[in-house]
């Protein structure tokens, strides 16, 4: 039953994300964690954050760990394959059909009819995040960590995926130091 839930998640996903990763991971979310449950929203913010980590398409990494993560290797066989397969045979279809009437109105209007439903889409995911982010460390943190990153992100063109490398590191170390005193205290 879950290979047949991964396949309809992921297939889902790749009908449906239009615009590239960055509109399918609401897609994404709102399967894993909303509708299956299989993992919580710090989960998905972690694997969302490791996936921005590593070079390739988003949606086909995370659809490849989550699927391993629920249902083995065969999960993630079938999560990546559905996933991409939906992606593959749109975009020949799509594409054909796009320069065949790429002059007419209502296919341009219909490309930019897409865009602002895939910005509300992404503005609720990180209002999600945020929200998790505020519980987990308080408004102030939160509030500093978005500015600061924004700073890094835009105005210095500081690559994404060596934030969240940063990021990730100073929270390992930032366990561990937590850990000592515990391990420290327990022992005497």
């Amino acid at each position: 039953m879950k290979q047949v839930q991964l396949f309809t998640a992921f297939f889902k996903v790749g009908m449906l994300g239009y615009g590239g990763g960055p509109s399918s991971i609401p897609l994404v979310h709102k399967e894993v964690v909303e509708r299956y449950e299989w993992m919580d929203n710090d989960e998905f913010a972690d694997v969302l954050a490791l996936g921005n980590t590593l070079p390739g398409p988003i949606a086909t990494k995370m659809a490849g760990y989550i699927g391993y993560r629920v249902g083995g290797v065969l999960g993630m066989i079938n999560a990546i394959v559905a996933s991409i397969v939906p992606t593959i045979v749109l975009m020949i279809i799509l594409l054909t059909s796009l320069a065949t009437f790429k002059d007419l109105a209502w296919v341009g209007g219909m490309t930019k009819a897409v865009v602002p439903v895939v910005g509300v889409m992404l503005a609720v995911l990180t209002w999600q995040f945020i929200d998790n982010a505020k519980k987990g460390l308080g408004w102030l943190k939160t509030v500093i960590f978005g500015v600061v990153s924004l700073i890094l992100l835009q105005f210095l063109n500081i690559h994404p995926g060596v934030l969240i490398a940063v990021l990730l590191i100073a929270a390992l170390a930032q366990k561990d130091k937590k850990e000592e005193p515990e391990k420290k205290g327990g022992t005497a």
